[in-house]
């Protein structure tokens, strides 16, 4: 029998799958809990829950946005009733998927039986009880339609910011790498990317990008453009200091067609 914390009044697997109020665990928590391998976890996600043919976001999971950061990097997680947590339980093996299963089985079973035990009251009582239930229903579509305004907010500071022309040389480097970042930093980036690769994979899409429009051989222009400061004597860090950017920062043909480039990919990503 599990026994319950006196500060929270929870179980330890509800501490442990961090369970809240509504009985709803979140991916990341049960992820941990289960012991599955912590650099999978984003495919986990892409696999089971957001590309689930069988899950319906906003009713079996609801993303969120975390502030903290895990692994090193920002990540996004979802919350899970306790009937969708129990189905991808299902998919485990081992000892600590059985005890979630069970878990969550528990959970259901409960909730069958209050339904029963509302149908024995009276129908004064019975008819609180729906107008609670309906207050809840309005506050939870509250929440959503305030995270869908957030939503429209954050397009349009992205749109804002993604055709904003930067203006000079260093200034156009910067504007690179910080839309750079941002790309690679949005779920959707993150979802079709390893966590520890997904920067390097944003700049090399923005390169094959760039040589779809345009014929550049942007490696054969680093290579000629480095043995040639060596030639003249260049410093090893002026040298390191010859990439793609700098080679396109100087292009003035390339250069707007990066740019061009840079506000597809952040319309293509940011913009959900």
């Amino acid at each position: 029998m599990q026994e319950i914390s006196e500060t929270t009044m929870q179980t330890p697997i509800e501490i442990a799958l961090g369970v809240d109020e509504n009985g709803m665990t979140t991916a990341r928590k049960l992820y941990q809990f289960l012991e599955l391998a912590p650099q999978n976890f984003a495919r986990w996600c892409k696999n089971n829950i957001t590309e689930n043919d069988f899950a319906e976001e906003n009713v079996d999971y609801w993303a969120f946005f975390l502030n903290e950061e895990w692994g090193g990097q920002a990540t996004t997680d979802y919350k899970l009733t306790a009937h969708f947590a129990k189905k991808l339980s299902c998919k485990g093996n081992g000892a600590r998927a059985e005890e979630a299963r069970e878990y969550f089985t528990t959970i259901e079973e409960k909730k069958k039986e209050e339904v029963i035990n509302r149908s024995k009251l009276s129908p004064q009582m019975q008819m609180l009880y729906a107008m609670m239930d309906e207050q809840a229903k309005v506050e939870l579509e509250q929440k959503r339609q305030a995270r869908q305004i957030e939503r429209v907010e954050e397009k349009q500071r992205v749109l804002s910011e993604t055709f904003e022309n930067p203006s000079d040389k260093e200034d156009f480097k910067s504007w690179c790498k910080k839309c750079i970042k941002k790309i690679a930093d949005t779920p959707k980036f993150c979802r079709e990317h390893y966590v520890n690769t997904r920067y390097h994979d944003a700049w090399n899409e923005s390169y094959a990008r760039l040589s779809e429009k345009r014929a550049c051989r942007l490696g054969q222009r680093v290579r000629t453009a480095r043995e040639k400061a060596e030639k003249n004597g260049a410093s090893q860090s002026k040298i390191k200091e010859i990439t793609y950017l700098s080679i396109i920062t100087e292009d003035k043909d390339l250069k707007p067609v990066y740019e061009t480039v840079i506000k597809e990919m952040m319309l293509v990503y940011c913009v959900a």
